[in-house]
């Protein structure tokens, strides 16, 4: 067997491990222990719950791999975006073992984590063009290779991902909501509300999700003032009717992101759609249908790793190592608002 690199991440809510094979790219192990049960009760993710979470999870997983960590070359962390507490509770496992093993250590941007998870176990490929939806940010990203990343366009307010969670919460469907919404979605009709499609005749090359929120939420409180339970019926219309006007959203400037690529000779021919809100599956239709306009090959992670988790955080890291870029285990440390890769 050839080295291994493990691969941690806790940037949020989900505890993750993985080994993954440096010259084969085979993904050797991966468990993620997702705290999402703990979290329903306050309909959202909060810092210090999930801060505690994670040393009481990260260690169970870190057992499982104790017999390989003769075979160890790396240890690969994330250490930005996310949320301060959390980053820093995979940041001291991944200091400690690299001091302890007498390994070099690689910080990974888990951003750039969502990206490669379009390529685990397998080749990159680029130029690439790539939609970044999560509960943490909206952006139209075009790849040149692994060190040229440029940001096109992003959310002015709310992330995707974020202002659906935000919508079940007001509905108190529970926690994550990104996959609830979805669910109710399927069950309702797009057309019930007309909620406005945000910065549809506006210039700006960009996302917002906040007045279609504000829309969904004004809504939400006239159906409350005559009726003392919100209907079924209404929920999943409602949520059909704000997924409809998100995605077409998402869909408009996705089109302008595929027109400019065609007058600029078709620079990527890939198209890859990535992060934790990229698993909805009409989102995928849609985007499936503007890759099959343009003549463009739509490239989609595995849904099981859509979400945080390690194996793209050890995907990323092959790259760092093959490039020899290190990080000081003194010098490294976790910054929670980084907006660049």
């Amino acid at each position: 067997m050839s080295g291994l690199i493990l691969s941690i991440e806790s940037s949020c809510d989900d505890s993750s491990i993985a080994l993954t094979q440096i010259d084969s790219k085979q993904l050797i192990f991966h468990q993620k222990i997702s705290q999402e049960k703990e979290h329903t009760a306050f309909g959202g993710v909060v810092p210090e719950l999930a801060s505690r979470l994670h040393a009481e999870t990260l260690p169970l997983i870190l057992e499982k791999v104790k017999p390989y960590f003769r075979d160890l070359k790396v240890i690969a962390v994330t250490t930005e975006p996310g949320l301060n507490v959390t980053l820093m509770e995979g940041l001291m496992m991944a200091k400690t073992l690299a001091f302890s093993l007498n390994l070099p250590l690689i910080g990974v941007n888990h951003l750039k984590g969502h990206l490669y998870s379009l390529f685990l176990e397998r080749e990159a490929c680029f130029p690439l063009g790539v939609l970044l939806v999560s509960g943490g940010h909206t952006m139209l990203l075009e790849v040149q290779d692994f060190h040229q990343i440029t940001i096109k366009a992003q959310s002015l307010d709310d992330s995707f991902g974020e202002s659906f969670d935000k919508v079940a919460k007001m509905l108190n469907l529970g926690y994550p909501g990104g996959p609830i919404v979805e669910s109710y979605a399927q069950k309702g009709v797009c057309n019930s509300f007309l909620f406005p499609i945000p910065l549809r005749s506006k210039k700006q090359y960009a996302f917002s999700f906040s007045g279609l929120k504000n829309a969904a939420r004004l809504q939400i409180e006239k159906e409350k003032k005559s009726k003392e339970v919100l209907s079924e019926e209404f929920k999943a219309n409602l949520c059909a009717s704000f997924q409809d006007s998100a995605i077409t959203h998402l869909v408009q400037k996705c089109k302008i992101f595929f027109e400019q690529n065609a007058r600029n000779s078709h620079q990527w021919k890939h198209f890859g759609i990535v992060g934790g809100a990229s698993a909805n599956l009409e989102l995928r239709k849609q985007i499936t249908k503007i890759c099959e306009e343009y003549d463009v090959t739509l490239l989609l992670s595995p849904l099981e790793f859509c979400s945080d988790n390690a194996a793209m955080i050890g995907r990323v890291a092959i790259e760092s190592y093959q490039y020899k870029e290190f990080d000081r285990i003194n010098s490294l440390q976790t910054r929670p608002r980084i907006e660049t890769f």
